[in-house]
């Protein structure tokens, strides 16, 4: 016996299960009389690239530490079982479903697009005009949906839309008998999977990489810093910033290397502020900050969380000191961390991955007039990795963070092409 509806919808990596993963997947369930009497949603990690996050929307920071399927698969059973799956063009999200089991270890998992219900399908048998999309059946029929491709937003749009076509189709009284819901069931079949009550990660919901790195420092640790712990620091610093954005797999990086290294939270502000410091003394060795130079400058401060007044701080200070060792004829003093400029050369190989705004054979083509070579692999040789995602979970990227490459964007890509020597 039916114990009601589930109603699912998926975003995924791309358009087919062979090979193609779920990143985001909500359950609305409805009981035998169509109300509703539950949700439940997650972003999945895929441990892959996303694929065309312009359409979902979903990034590589929003699913890092989201669970993996594996991981919310007795979960998403219990609220299977006994149920029959509705989705809108359900065949998408069925067979995105039973090849996420099976690949989790469960050959057994069987989801046939035709054991569940439809919408798509029952639009059209009472809704001939409308088209198939989820957007314009639910014109039809007056429902909402303020988030389209957001997993949640669609299951519960879907769930609304078939509230009101079971009431074309006699009421979901009539249901079972008109659409021989037993059998559907009994079509189904699902691992033997305990709930295991696993921690959901919803769109839009705190998450642990958007507390700066900074702020996650101890604010107390051993007193074992010294130049040369401060200068490994400041090389991480470094690396993160050449495209000018702190991943979050970078900031996990340099809270790690903080901790091991015994540099507490006013250390780590400290040495901030003297690499702000020495970016300006480097913008100013000319005698002029340009606007570029300027906005480079407010950049690194935004990142570093120094606030913009630092930059013109940083400046004036610089500038006295230019002016004092002008006036007493000595050249400008070296003092304090000089950032490193990170710069590409003629002969280095650099890795592309994901699905960047440029086609890949593109910058391939690009990275060959400059001299680069345009390597089809992850090796230690590798300058850098340029992703459309810098905190890309694609297999390159993960073995570019193994062996510590910059995993740039590909605007930054585009600045270290304009300035090869």
């Amino acid at each position: 016996m039916t114990n009601g509806y589930v109603v699912v919808d998926t975003e995924t990596t791309g358009l087919t299960p062979r090979n193609n993963r779920i990143i985001e997947i909500a359950a609305v369930g409805l009981r035998a009389d169509g109300s509703v009497e539950g949700e439940w949603s997650t972003l999945l990690n895929p441990d892959r690239d996303l694929g065309r996050s312009d359409i979902h929307q979903i990034t590589a920071r929003d699913i890092l530490y989201a669970p993996r399927f594996a991981d919310v698969a007795g979960d998403l059973v219990e609220l299977l079982r006994g149920r029959v799956i509705v989705g809108h063009n359900v065949r998408f999200d069925a067979g995105f479903v039973e090849a996420e089991y099976r690949r989790a270890g469960y050959a057994e998992a069987t989801v046939p697009y035709d054991a569940c219900l439809c919408t798509m399908r029952l639009s059209a048998q009472v809704m001939p005009a409308a088209n198939r999309t989820l957007a314009t059946c639910c014109a039809q029929v007056g429902v909402v949906n303020e988030a389209a491709h957001s997993a949640l937003a669609d299951a519960r749009a879907t769930a609304a839309l078939f509230q009101r076509l079971a009431h074309a189709y006699g009421g979901f009284a009539a249901c079972g008998s008109r659409f021989g819901l037993e059998q559907r069931l009994a079509a189904v079949i699902l691992p033997p999977l305990a709930h295991r009550g696993v921690n959901c990660v919803r769109r839009g919901g705190p998450r642990p990489q958007d507390v700066p790195f900074w702020s996650r420092l101890a604010a107390k640790l051993p007193p074992v810093t010294g130049p040369e712990e401060h200068n490994q620091y400041l090389a991480l610093l470094d690396r993160a910033l050449i495209d000018r954005v702190v991943s979050s797999r970078e900031a996990d990086e340099l809270v790690q290397l903080a901790a091991d290294l015994g540099i507490d939270q006013a250390t780590a502000n400290r040495l901030n502020a003297d690499y702000l410091a020495a970016l300006a003394r480097a913008a100013l060795a000319d005698s002029q900050v340009t606007e570029a130079e300027f906005r480079d400058l407010t950049t690194v401060a935004e990142l570093l969380d120094l606030g913009g007044d630092k930059v013109r701080l940083a400046l004036d200070q610089a500038w006295r000191d230019l002016l004092q060792t002008a006036a007493l004829g000595q050249p400008t003093p070296a003092a304090g961390p000089a950032p490193s400029v990170f710069r590409l050369h003629s002969g280095d190989m650099v890795v592309f991955t994901g699905q960047t705004s440029r086609p890949r054979d593109a910058l391939e083509r690009l990275a060959a007039d400059a001299g680069l070579i345009a390597h089809p692999s992850v090796t230690k040789k590798v300058a850098v990795v340029v992703a459309a995602d810098p905190d890309s979970l694609s297999g390159k990227a993960r073995k570019a963070a193994d062996y510590g490459i910059p995993i740039i964007t590909e605007s930054a890509f585009m600045r270290l092409l304009g300035e090869l020597p």
